[in-house]
């Protein structure tokens, strides 16, 4: 595991959390179900292993919903003032969390590594150049870092079957 740490937590403070390790990789969604889902123009959720993720205060209550690729999605929000602070996808079960980095107290650490279904963005955000757009989903093997790609090989040869 690497130097970095950032915590994090809802707005009320009841539930609390510590990243051990920077995000794999920091996707920002423009699809509508992301808008739908946050009240938002995209959401923007760093993806992590689970056992890096530390609870420090709180439990989180789990919330299944539905998602776009119809596997559904559990997303994890505070049971007081009920922020969403991550969540799993099907994909990548219990292993993987997508920590809402609009929780993290300093937000600002992670800016996105990829926009993704920007067919659907809000015409008036703008985006910057420097970072790589998707219309919609990507392969990862062509814009994760090799030591991310390592990880998430790892993460899943650990616990497969």
């Amino acid at each position: 595991m690497g130097a970095f740490t950032a915590e994090g937590g809802c707005t009320c403070r009841a539930v609390r959390y510590r990243l051990t390790d920077k995000p794999m990789f920091v996707n920002c969604c423009h699809c509508r179900w992301c808008q739908r889902e946050t009240g938002a123009s995209f959401a923007l959720n760093a993806m992590i292993e689970a056992d890096r993720v530390v609870l420090l205060a709180g439990r989180p209550e789990v919330i299944d919903t539905p998602s776009n690729s119809g596997k559904g999605q559990r997303i994890s929000r505070c049971p007081t003032c009920r922020v969403a602070v991550w969540s799993n996808y099907a994909g990548g079960g219990e292993r993987m969390r997508f920590v809402r980095v609009g929780t993290l107290d300093e937000p600002d650490r992670l800016p996105p590594d990829i926009h993704i279904f920007t067919m659907s963005k809000q015409p008036w955000i703008i985006l910057d150049p420097a970072v790589p757009a998707m219309r919609e989903y990507y392969d990862p093997a062509r814009h994760w870092p090799p030591e991310s790609l390592a990880r998430r090989r790892a993460l899943f040869a650990e616990n497969a079957p």
